[in-house]
């Protein structure tokens, strides 16, 4: 049976209380505050019920669990990978519970002590450019190697590329789903669902078996903003849905940051807007981490991403040096500059972002500034 920091029988009615009609997660977590655990909630009369809600809910409550449920969640849970993390649960995500109406569960699959680790949103337009990919993948793998968990919505697109970029990296990411987790939607992304299954985490308020339906992609973004101390626009236009996730970043007192593009680009024109708001300009990572640097727990990731913007930044550093104007492969360099892989990497990803090195080919690198 797969480890799920809710016990079988108690998810059954977890889920079944999120599924009565008419109870939202607001009015759930209410209700859970006046009358504690859903097996208490289903233990009260249907009388007492209906002081706290409406006739047509409290009849639905007092009915009971609907068994077939209970089973299919129970049948779910078995599966490797999959769990169920709910309000009384240690593992829910602590800054989940700051904003205004947190999901009462959580369906997950992959590595639940991601939930609470150090996390970056980075969200976009599905229509993005080549180079606003290239700059989501860049951003969230460099800021991965620092220490952050970079989470997105699996959308085609920028949160796609930002998912990539952190796995790419050897980082951790987290996926926040508008369906349930028994459907891979855009079919699309089904291999870099696994991927994120299987080296992160993919998540859904959504019960099994929920299709696409556009009025949840909202719902979904409050998640994605919630679950993270900051939230970077890479491309976006004035009708994209991440202006909504940076909105609820902003709600919700998270730093928020957005990157800048051609004035005549449509892709640009959402950013600049948040920008003018108050958005911080971003240009290389150092933008971001010298806001959120000293706030996460991964101190040494942190002082790993100053180490290789302060070496990347010395004229006499073995990097620079080694790294000509004419193409050089990562193995030569390693050889070159007496540097490891991962530290190698990480400069490279620094100076790649500032402009002043071209990745190539055939993982090759070339010195342009």
């Amino acid at each position: 049976m797969a480890i799920s920091s809710t016990h079988a029988t108690e998810a059954g009615l977890w889920v079944n209380l999120s599924l009565v009609p008419g109870l939202g997660p607001q009015a759930m977590c209410q209700l859970l505050a006046a009358l504690g655990s859903p097996e208490q909630i289903y233990a009260t009369s249907r009388q007492r019920l209906r002081d706290y809600l409406p006739e047509a809910v409290a009849n639905a409550i007092a009915a009971g669990p609907n068994a077939d449920i209970t089973d299919q969640i129970q049948s779910w849970l078995q599966q490797e990978g999959n769990a169920l993390v709910t309000l009384a649960d240690a593992a829910y995500p602590r800054l989940l519970l700051d904003i205004s109406n947190p999901p009462p569960l959580l369906y997950a699959k992959g590595e639940l002590s991601l939930l609470n680790a150090p996390s970056l949103a980075i969200v976009g337009s599905r229509s993005a450019s080549a180079q606003g990919e290239k700059n989501a993948e860049q951003f969230a793998g460099a800021l991965s190697q620092s220490g952050f968990c970079i989470v997105s919505g699996m959308a085609l697109g920028i949160d796609a590329a930002a998912h990539r970029g952190a796995l790419q990296a050897g980082g951790s990411t987290i996926a926040v789903v508008g369906t349930g987790l028994d459907i891979v939607y855009p079919a699309r992304n089904r291999q870099l669902a696994h991927q994120i299954a299987s080296q992160g985490l993919i998540i859904s308020e959504f019960a099994l078996g929920t299709p696409s339906i556009a009025k949840n992609f909202p719902r979904r973004n409050r998640i994605i903003s919630g679950l993270s101390q900051g939230c970077l626009v890479v491309e976006a236009n004035l009708q994209s849905g991440s202006l909504i996730t940076a909105r609820l970043a902003l709600e919700q007192g998270r730093e928020v940051f957005a990157i800048p593009g051609s004035i005549h680009s449509p892709q640009a024109k959402g950013c600049h807007q948040l920008i003018k708001q108050g958005a911080k300009l971003v240009d290389d990572m150092g933008d971001i981490l010298a806001e959120l640097g000293g706030m996460h727990g991964h101190k040494s990731g942190a002082s790993k991403a100053r180490r290789v913007q302060q070496a990347t930044a010395e004229s006499d550093s073995p990097l620079l040096k080694a790294l000509g104007f004419e193409p050089i492969s990562l193995d030569t360099l390693v050889e070159q500059s007496g540097l490891t892989v991962e530290d190698l990497s990480a400069m490279l990803l620094v100076l790649e972002l500032e402009g002043q090195v071209t990745s190539l080919p055939g993982g090759r690198f070339q010195r342009i500034a």
